[in-house]
Protein backbone atom coordinates (compact mmCIF):
# COMPACT_ATOMS: atom_id res chain seq x y z
CA UNK A 1 0.00 0.00 0.00
CA UNK A 2 1.56 3.22 -0.88
CA UNK A 3 1.54 6.58 0.94
CA UNK A 4 -1.73 7.78 -0.75
CA UNK A 5 -3.71 5.11 -0.02
CA UNK A 6 -3.56 5.82 4.12
CA UNK A 7 -5.70 8.65 3.46
CA UNK A 8 -8.16 7.42 1.21
CA UNK A 9 -9.10 3.48 2.14
CA UNK A 10 -12.07 3.06 4.56
CA UNK A 11 -11.45 1.76 8.11
CA UNK A 12 -13.04 -1.17 9.06
CA UNK A 13 -16.18 -1.20 10.76
CA UNK A 14 -14.63 -2.37 13.84
CA UNK A 15 -11.50 -2.53 14.69
CA UNK A 16 -9.71 -3.80 17.91
CA UNK A 17 -5.84 -3.86 18.28
CA UNK A 18 -4.03 -5.70 20.80
CA UNK A 19 -0.37 -6.00 22.34
CA UNK A 20 1.70 -4.46 25.30
CA UNK A 21 -0.79 -5.96 27.58
CA UNK A 22 -3.39 -3.62 26.48
CA UNK A 23 -6.68 -3.55 23.58
CA UNK A 24 -7.59 -0.63 21.90
CA UNK A 25 -10.88 -1.16 20.61
CA UNK A 26 -13.94 1.63 19.61
CA UNK A 27 -15.86 3.40 21.84
CA UNK A 28 -19.39 2.08 22.88
CA UNK A 29 -22.40 2.84 24.76
CA UNK A 30 -21.54 0.85 27.69
CA UNK A 31 -18.31 3.64 28.23
CA UNK A 32 -20.74 6.56 28.46
CA UNK A 33 -21.07 6.41 32.15
CA UNK A 34 -16.92 5.94 32.52
CA UNK A 35 -16.00 9.10 30.23
CA UNK A 36 -16.73 11.98 32.49
CA UNK A 37 -14.08 10.39 34.68
CA UNK A 38 -11.63 10.03 32.37
CA UNK A 39 -12.01 13.61 30.81
CA UNK A 40 -13.03 16.02 33.30
CA UNK A 41 -9.94 16.45 34.01
CA UNK A 42 -7.81 19.68 34.42
CA UNK A 43 -5.08 18.44 32.32
CA UNK A 44 -6.94 16.81 29.73
CA UNK A 45 -8.96 20.46 29.54
CA UNK A 46 -5.39 21.98 29.64
CA UNK A 47 -3.68 19.97 27.22
CA UNK A 48 -5.79 18.34 24.62
CA UNK A 49 -8.50 19.67 22.48
CA UNK A 50 -11.24 17.74 24.44
CA UNK A 51 -14.30 19.69 25.79
CA UNK A 52 -14.40 20.95 28.92
CA UNK A 53 -16.50 20.60 31.04
CA UNK A 54 -16.89 16.96 30.04
CA UNK A 55 -20.74 15.27 31.42
CA UNK A 56 -22.96 13.18 29.89
CA UNK A 57 -23.96 15.00 27.17
CA UNK A 58 -19.98 15.44 25.94
CA UNK A 59 -20.07 11.64 26.41
CA UNK A 60 -22.56 11.18 24.32
CA UNK A 61 -21.00 13.62 21.65
CA UNK A 62 -17.68 12.09 21.89
CA UNK A 63 -19.23 9.17 21.11
CA UNK A 64 -20.87 10.06 17.80
CA UNK A 65 -17.97 11.97 16.74
CA UNK A 66 -15.88 9.00 16.99
CA UNK A 67 -18.47 7.24 15.00
CA UNK A 68 -18.61 9.81 12.31
CA UNK A 69 -14.98 10.39 12.19
CA UNK A 70 -14.19 6.56 11.32
CA UNK A 71 -17.73 6.70 8.98
CA UNK A 72 -15.69 9.24 7.01
CA UNK A 73 -12.31 7.48 6.92
CA UNK A 74 -10.17 10.16 9.13
CA UNK A 75 -10.22 9.33 12.49
CA UNK A 76 -10.29 6.37 14.70
CA UNK A 77 -11.24 6.76 18.55
CA UNK A 78 -10.44 4.59 20.83
CA UNK A 79 -10.85 3.19 24.46
CA UNK A 80 -7.75 2.07 26.44
CA UNK A 81 -8.54 -0.84 27.99
CA UNK A 82 -6.32 -3.79 29.72
CA UNK A 83 -8.57 -6.52 28.79
CA UNK A 84 -11.30 -4.81 26.27
CA UNK A 85 -12.95 -3.85 29.11
CA UNK A 86 -13.59 -0.93 31.18
CA UNK A 87 -12.34 2.16 29.15
CA UNK A 88 -8.99 3.81 31.33
CA UNK A 89 -8.48 6.20 28.54
CA UNK A 90 -8.69 7.13 24.70
CA UNK A 91 -6.20 6.56 21.89
CA UNK A 92 -6.27 8.71 18.59
CA UNK A 93 -5.34 7.72 15.19
CA UNK A 94 -6.08 10.51 12.77
CA UNK A 95 -4.80 10.04 8.35
CA UNK A 96 -2.58 13.03 7.17
CA UNK A 97 -1.03 13.15 3.87
CA UNK A 98 1.51 10.86 4.00
CA UNK A 99 0.99 8.98 6.86
CA UNK A 100 -1.09 9.49 10.27
CA UNK A 101 -0.56 11.30 13.59
CA UNK A 102 -1.74 9.72 17.08
CA UNK A 103 -3.05 11.04 20.40
CA UNK A 104 -3.81 9.75 23.49
CA UNK A 105 -5.45 10.95 26.86
CA UNK A 106 -5.51 8.87 29.96
CA UNK A 107 -7.86 9.41 32.54
CA UNK A 108 -6.25 10.64 35.92
CA UNK A 109 -6.72 7.18 37.76
CA UNK A 110 -4.85 5.36 35.71
CA UNK A 111 -1.61 7.42 35.12
CA UNK A 112 1.72 6.30 36.05
CA UNK A 113 0.73 2.69 34.13
CA UNK A 114 2.75 3.22 30.91
CA UNK A 115 -0.82 3.25 29.04
CA UNK A 116 -0.06 6.09 26.85
CA UNK A 117 3.00 5.33 25.80
CA UNK A 118 1.93 1.44 25.22
CA UNK A 119 -1.41 2.20 23.36
CA UNK A 120 1.49 5.02 20.90
CA UNK A 121 3.47 1.91 20.06
CA UNK A 122 -0.07 0.01 19.36
CA UNK A 123 -1.38 2.06 16.91
CA UNK A 124 1.55 3.32 15.38
CA UNK A 125 2.41 -0.71 14.32
CA UNK A 126 -0.83 -0.89 13.44
CA UNK A 127 -0.56 2.80 11.60
CA UNK A 128 2.64 1.28 9.24
CA UNK A 129 1.85 -2.17 8.79
CA UNK A 130 -1.84 -2.14 8.53
CA UNK A 131 -2.36 0.90 6.99
CA UNK A 132 1.09 1.38 5.32
CA UNK A 133 1.80 4.83 6.62
CA UNK A 134 5.35 5.65 5.91
CA UNK A 135 5.35 8.78 8.40
CA UNK A 136 3.65 8.27 11.76
CA UNK A 137 3.63 11.60 14.13
CA UNK A 138 2.69 12.95 17.39
CA UNK A 139 2.01 17.17 17.91
CA UNK A 140 2.96 17.79 21.83
CA UNK A 141 3.93 21.16 23.68
CA UNK A 142 7.28 21.49 24.76
CA UNK A 143 5.65 22.68 27.89
CA UNK A 144 3.31 19.03 28.89
CA UNK A 145 6.34 16.93 30.28
CA UNK A 146 4.00 13.90 30.49
CA UNK A 147 3.46 13.65 26.74
CA UNK A 148 7.23 14.57 26.33
CA UNK A 149 8.00 11.28 28.27
CA UNK A 150 5.24 9.57 26.50
CA UNK A 151 7.12 10.08 23.17
CA UNK A 152 10.53 9.34 24.34
CA UNK A 153 9.28 6.03 25.94
CA UNK A 154 7.36 5.24 22.71
CA UNK A 155 10.38 5.37 20.82
CA UNK A 156 9.64 9.25 19.14
CA UNK A 157 12.23 11.79 18.25
CA UNK A 158 11.42 15.54 18.07
CA UNK A 159 11.61 16.19 14.75
CA UNK A 160 13.66 19.55 12.77
CA UNK A 161 10.17 20.82 11.46
CA UNK A 162 8.55 24.34 11.71
CA UNK A 163 6.63 24.64 15.30
CA UNK A 164 2.54 24.72 15.05
CA UNK A 165 1.28 27.64 16.35
CA UNK A 166 -2.83 28.27 17.03
CA UNK A 167 -5.33 28.77 19.64
CA UNK A 168 -7.95 26.29 21.34
CA UNK A 169 -10.15 27.11 23.87
CA UNK A 170 -9.16 30.33 23.74
CA UNK A 171 -5.44 29.19 24.76
CA UNK A 172 -2.11 29.97 22.48
CA UNK A 173 -0.06 26.66 21.63
CA UNK A 174 2.69 25.50 20.08
CA UNK A 175 3.44 22.21 18.83
CA UNK A 176 6.61 20.39 18.18
CA UNK A 177 6.59 17.29 15.83
CA UNK A 178 8.07 13.47 17.22
CA UNK A 179 8.26 11.38 14.83
CA UNK A 180 9.05 7.72 14.50
CA UNK A 181 12.76 7.52 12.99
CA UNK A 182 12.35 5.90 9.70
CA UNK A 183 12.70 2.19 8.84
CA UNK A 184 15.10 0.79 5.99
Amino acid sequence: MSSSDTTSAPFPERTELRGEGIVLRDWTEADLAAMPELFEDPDVAYWTPIVSPFDARAAATRLERARKLRAEGTTLLFAITVDGGAPLGEGMLRRIPGGVELGYAVGPAHRGQGLAARAVRVMAAYAVEELGAERVILELEAENAASVAVATKAGFTLLDVPLIEGEEKGRPFVLQTWGLPATP
